[in-house]
């Protein structure tokens, strides 16, 4: 199983970080260990002081395949749910700056939450997802699919000519505006249409 992040996929969420609207699609690789489970607190690193939440669509890949057309890109797609990047700010700043990679900030122990997968429906290919994030009852982060620069479909189709998607992987699909920091004694609350799909602590 592999995490396949999308960056830079909200036109919003580019402005809000000052960031260059991409000609082709920003992916990046969380390991397994990033992964953090529904029932599993997210526990603050102590290497930054400036963790930011991400809230994003997430697709859970059913088969194997590579080099996939995107008209066929609903048949590998069996969950949908929703995932948050923790990224460590700070440290990625300095990353930045210094023209380093960004694992360190990005794919560390337990940056990677997904929710609940529920089912997937080839017929919400053709509508448009909203998904929101709560943190301590207050709406911090809302989207919808239908604003993403590249939908689901057009992002399995890229990354497949790059790297075989296999049974299990989960592809997150970037994040809209709003993000921002998160504080020990947070509770996050994602909402997949109306219906919360996870409550995480911070701690």
């Amino acid at each position: 199983m592999k995490i396949i992040c999308v960056g830079r996929n909200y036109v919003d969420h580019i402005k809000e970080l000052s960031n260059e609207k991409p000609k082709d699609p920003v992916i990046f690789l969380k390991p397994d260990t990033a992964l953090l489970d529904q029932n599993s607190d997210f526990y603050y690193p102590s290497f930054s002081q400036d963790v930011h939440h991400e809230i994003e669509l997430v697709f859970r890949i059913s088969k194997v395949g590579k080099n996939i057309e995107s008209k066929f890109a609903y048949k590998y797609i069996d969950g949908i749910g929703l995932g948050i990047d923790f990224t460590a700010r700070d440290l990625q700043a300095k990353l930045k700056e210094k023209g380093l990679p960004w694992e360190k900030s990005k794919a560390f122990n337990g940056s990677a939450f997904v929710s609940t997968v529920r089912p997937f429906n080839e017929g919400e290919l053709e509508q448009s997802i909203p998904f929101r994030l709560d943190i301590n009852g207050k709406t911090v982060q809302s989207g919808e699919s239908n604003l993403m620069i590249w939908n689901i479909s057009e992002l399995i189709a890229d990354i497949s000519q790059y790297f075989t998607l296999k049974t299990g992987d989960y592809i997150f699909t970037g994040t809209p505006a709003g993000v921002g920091p998160v504080k020990i004694g947070d509770k996050l609350s994602g909402f997949l249409y109306e219906d919360k799909l996870f409550d995480l602590n911070i701690s």
